[in-house]
């Protein structure tokens, strides 16, 4: 197992940008999709953290199905949290990049975001918890 003090670094840097989307969002900033892309970096850098918690083979990748996937390998119950990463999934190209598809983010998107980001964030922060790889909640 992993020092608990770099676990606590990834959640740390998780929470900073989950932190920095919500903030955005609760000033009524129309910047949706920047705020959707900074959910979707908390959520990977929370699955980061659990895969870097339990010694899983680490990959620098930003899918989080195929980081989520890595994570089950350790618990299949994560597996709950596929839905959630499917929705934020889809902020990482959209949000960054010129597409040819049409993309229009909303406050709802944003909203649905910051939920997706919250359940992921407390699934995987109560898992580091209860085994002992996390010392703040």
């Amino acid at each position: 197992m992993a020092d608990p003090k770099i676990v606590n670094k990834w959640i740390k840097k998780a929470d900073e940008d989950f932190n920095f989307a919500d903030s955005n969002l609760k000033e009524e900033s129309s910047f949706y999709a920047q705020i959707c892309f900074h959910f979707h970096q908390a959520a990977e850098k929370y699955l980061k953290a659990f895969i870097v918690a339990f010694d899983l083979e680490f990959e620098k990748i930003h899918n989080l199905i195929s980081l989520l996937e890595i994570c089950s390998e350790k618990d299949k119950s994560l597996l709950s949290l596929s839905d959630d990463c499917e929705y934020l999934n889809t902020a990482y190209i959209d949000t960054r990049y010129p597409v040819h598809w049409p993309t229009h983010y909303t406050k709802e998107d944003a909203l649905k975001a910051k939920k997706s980001a919250e359940n992921i964030s407390s699934t995987i922060k109560r898992f580091l918890s209860e085994n002992n790889m996390q010392n703040h909640v």
